[in-house]
């Protein structure tokens, strides 16, 4: 972006942890092999390590994410490695000596998010945050009062434009092809309101449970870990206006999609925890959270009025894919002699956006012999039309580095989705139980009744 000075050197706090070796190093790799990481990076973490073995850690990391490996490319983004090991003020005066000559640094805080205020505490201590910028991982905020306070510290450090919250969501391929293509065929725009669209719906659907990650889903659940993010920021490009007029183009039409939507209604949602959630390791025996969330919102514009939104998350259900259905009015039943148009069914625009991205358009073709259309699917594969797509993070941190805020969410977007989900903390619905391999609890199924029903994904596309 013009006017904003490329990273010249890279700061990864947490560089030994899981979210770095199974994300950061392979993304950073990738940057390598495209020419677009020209800077050092340093790796800060409590372990005191050399810089060689740090270099055996990444080496490993990209080892198991890769099929194929270019030793060159390799060797080249081990080259560009240091390290800092340790705790307190000490670490911070070493990473000063590192960055003596670095102008723009870029500092990524791949840790817990209860480490963010004293990580940048420590760095404006050490007279290191001038001109530097932040990038922090989800979740912000555990709600709306815990965002607004850690919203409140890390402002006072850096200013919004130099504070970058990842939503890996945003970083997918297929999420940013929602804009494209809606706005860059002629075949949807017209069709993409009020006046043609029944209802929006959104699922995320896992078949698989918390697995290992317990003691951390047990204090999240569903709502906090992919709706109030992940799904809302995807509606957001569902039903935002045509973007034009400056860089915080796309942004600030997000924003106005939450702005124009009233909280959710804790009547208008469903919990549910599945069956056996409660014996995983690490989860509390008489736990509450759920695994399992389907809520019914609304977006109070021109283009969206009367028409409802559902949204849905949930674990071990009998897929995994990620689905936004846009569906459409039906036609008129028409008759002409004896002659009659039936169409069963339902009209779906379906937009894929996990590992099997696409589009699929529902139309109906006359069944031979008889007098009933039959639903037919128009499909789109992009990868292979249009080839693999970079990585959520690789395309993220090189984002980050050339001071690129587009897919980066400000603070007044995820102040306004900690708002929507609120009164679903404050006065949660009933935890209901649902067995695994099902599609929720059955109450689930009451809030799309009237509108034809759920969609259910179809296949593995997470």
């Amino acid at each position: 972006m013009a006017g904003v000075a490329p990273a010249d050197a890279l700061v990864v706090f947490g560089i030994t942890g899981d979210l770095a070796r199974r994300m950061t190093f392979p993304a950073l790799y990738h940057l390598v092999a495209q020419e677009h990481l020209a800077c050092d990076v340093i790796g800060v973490g409590r372990r005191e390590l050399s810089d060689d073995e740090l270099r055996r850690l990444a080496r490993e990391a990209v080892e198991a994410a890769e099929e194929a490996i270019d030793e060159g490319v390799l060797d080249r983004l081990l080259a560009q490695l240091r390290y800092v090991g340790g705790e307190g003020p000490l670490v911070y005066e070493r990473l000063r000596e590192l960055l003596r000559e670095a102008s723009a640094p870029v500092y990524y805080l791949a840790t817990p998010p209860e480490t963010f205020p004293e990580i940048a505490a420590q760095l404006a201590a050490a007279d290191l945050v001038d001109d530097g910028r932040l990038v922090v991982e989800k979740p912000f905020g555990t709600d709306l009062a815990s965002a607004r306070e850690l919203n409140g510290l890390l402002a006072a450090i850096f200013p919004e434009e130099r504070i970058f919250r990842i939503d890996h969501f945003l970083g997918k391929e297929p999420v940013q092809d929602i804009v494209y293509l809606r706005f860059a065929n002629a075949l949807f725009e017209p069709l993409w309101s009020r006046e043609h669209v029944t209802s929006i719906q959104i699922t995320m659907a896992e078949d698989f449970g918390v697995e290992e990650r317990g003691a951390f889903y047990d204090r999240v659940g569903a709502l906090r870990d992919v709706v109030q993010n992940h799904l809302l920021q995807v509606l957001a490009l569902v039903a935002m206006e045509p973007p034009s007029g400056g860089d915080d183009a796309i942004a600030r039409r997000r924003l106005d999609v939450f702005r124009a939507m009233p909280a959710a209604d804790p009547d208008s949602a469903v919990r549910g925890q599945y069956r056996g959630y409660r014996e995983v390791a690490g989860v509390a025996r008489n736990s509450e959270t759920e695994t399992f969330v389907a809520l019914r919102l609304e977006i109070e514009n021109w283009r969206w009025a009367g028409v409802p939104v559902f949204v849905r998350a949930g674990k071990r259900l009998p897929t995994t894919g990620t689905e936004v259905v846009v569906r459409l009015e039906r036609v008129p039943q028409l008759r002409w002699g004896r002659r009659r148009l039936h169409t069963p069914g339902t009209d779906d625009i379906v937009l894929r956006v996990g590992r099997d991205p696409g589009v699929t358009i529902g139309i109906r073709a006359k069944t031979p012999g008889t007098e009933v259309s039959q639903p037919v699917s128009l499909d789109l594969d992009f990868e292979e039309e249009l080839g693999e797509p970079p990585q959520p993070y690789e395309r993220l941190l090189y984002d980050a580095l050339r001071g690129d805020h587009t897919l980066f969410p400000h603070w007044d977007v995820i102040e306004e989705t900690w708002r929507i989900v609120q009164p679903l903390l404050d006065a949660p619905p009933p935890l209901e139980p649902y067995e695994p391999g099902t599609w929720g609890p059955a109450s689930a199924e009451a809030l799309t009744a009237p509108h034809g029903g759920w969609r259910a994904p179809q296949g593995r596309m997470r």
